[in-house]
């Protein structure tokens, strides 16, 4: 659609995006994610004077409905799943577009639960946004891995006290916030090994549990 501009576009929209949810949710102005999202696609486009019919807009925005999934996802979640642990998403994306993607990548069905942090009109990395796996699955924050594709969201959930792994697909640096996940991997192959290690003190510690509360 941009040619001589596309990659600027991209990068532009993507930076706003997020910056607009936060800042709204620190002045109390909420606006969902897809809302926010085609906000940040006028002005980027506005920004770099480019024109954005509505044929084009509807089309950028559409492709929030339909995002790729990486290829190891699917059997890298039937092993996590097959060891006996819960697999939730908790996304800043509305359900209605988190379950749009699920149906059309096959995943509708693999998941245990679909949190929106819309639900209680915020955006990760607020801890409210956070506390809501706590109170749909009843665990302790201990008891919770949670798993961050971006850095600032690892640096988030560490902060709300979650054991914290980073798929870090594209390399990027490590956020300087005082703070660093548990483990980190290019891929979910680095997750199922991370995880054979973490399991066994995830384990004795609920053995420890069970002897003194039996």
């Amino acid at each position: 659609m941009f040619p001589t501009k596309g990659k600027e576009l991209i990068k532009l929209w993507h930076s706003r995006q997020f910056e607009y949810q936060w800042l709204r949710i620190l002045t109390g102005n909420y606006k969902n994610f897809e809302e926010t999202t085609e906000d940040a696609l006028v002005f980027a486009t506005n920004q770099l004077h480019v024109p954005l019919t509505d044929e084009a807009r509807k089309k950028l925005m559409s492709s929030y409905d339909g995002l790729p999934v990486w290829p190891d996802v699917k059997a890298a979640i039937s092993k996590i799943k097959a060891e006996g642990y819960k697999v939730v998403f908790l996304s800043n994306m509305t359900e209605k577009m988190l379950v749009n993607n699920l149906k059309k990548s096959g995943l509708e069905s693999v998941f245990d639960g679909i949190y929106s942090t819309d639900s209680i009109r915020t955006f990760k990395p607020s801890t409210s946004a956070y506390q809501i796996a706590l109170e749909r699955l009843h665990l302790s924050r201990e008891e919770i891995l949670f798993v961050a594709f971006a850095g600032w969201d690892a640096a988030g959930a560490k902060w709300f006290g979650f054991p914290t792994f980073w798929v870090n697909r594209t390399d990027s640096s490590l956020e300087q916030l005082d703070n660093a996940p548990d483990g980190t991997g290019r891929d979910l192959q680095s997750l199922l090994k991370f995880l054979e290690r973490y399991s066994e003190p995830l384990k004795n510690t609920a053995e420890q549990g069970a002897a003194a509360n039996p």
